[in-house]
């Protein structure tokens, strides 16, 4: 059975929010929400989750989210798939922009600002953290002390390759030095 998207969702319309003040949240999934999120996203587990923030207007019809979002993950150790459990603290920042503009041809001018998409009818809050624990989560966790071995192998009486040797201008240093000392 696929997963759905989001794991956790709280919608929030756009044409019902407060025009002229912030609209301020404090986000708390419950077990069964992490639960769903910590398997969406590949996670032994999801302990703590929370975002707190505010959702205001912005000039004419854009609107900007500022958050900030805690949690506490564990995943399995890449090299022992031993438990690695983190604590991340990030900042989240998005801007809707209203008049986005439309993609016209090869090319579409975008602004500068990485955090603006466009303004959707329904903000999706749930869907807006499940991506920033998603893009905040650690590429590679690794257990203390855990490392990655090296193996080498060669025929009985051969040298083994090392990394180093298989480098193309490994011993180019070597080499130029030799040149000068001959001149």
């Amino acid at each position: 059975m696929p997963n759905t998207y989001p794991p956790f969702s709280h919608p929030l319309r756009v044409a019902d929010l407060a025009a002229r003040k912030p609209t301020r949240f404090d986000l708390a999934p419950d077990a069964a929400a992490r639960g769903a999120m910590a398997a969406d996203l590949g996670l032994s587990g999801l302990e703590k989750l929370n975002m707190r923030g505010e959702l205001r207007p912005q000039g004419r019809g854009d609107w900007v989210l500022e958050a900030t979002f805690g949690a506490t993950v564990t995943q399995p150790c890449i090299v022992t798939l031993a438990p690695v459990v983190t604590r991340i603290e990030e900042r989240v920042l998005r801007r809707y922009i209203a008049d986005m503009p439309e993609p016209e041809g090869e090319e579409i001018e975008m602004p500068e600002d990485d955090s603006a998409e466009p303004l959707p009818a329904v903000i999706d809050l749930g869907a807006v953290l499940t991506e920033a624990l998603a893009l905040a989560l650690p590429l590679y966790p690794r257990a203390d002390g855990a490392e990655l071995g090296t193996v080498s192998q060669a025929a009985p009486g051969a040298e083994p390759i090392t990394d180093e040797a298989t480098r193309p201008f490994a011993g180019l240093a070597e080499l130029m030095k030799k040149g000068r000392d001959e001149t």
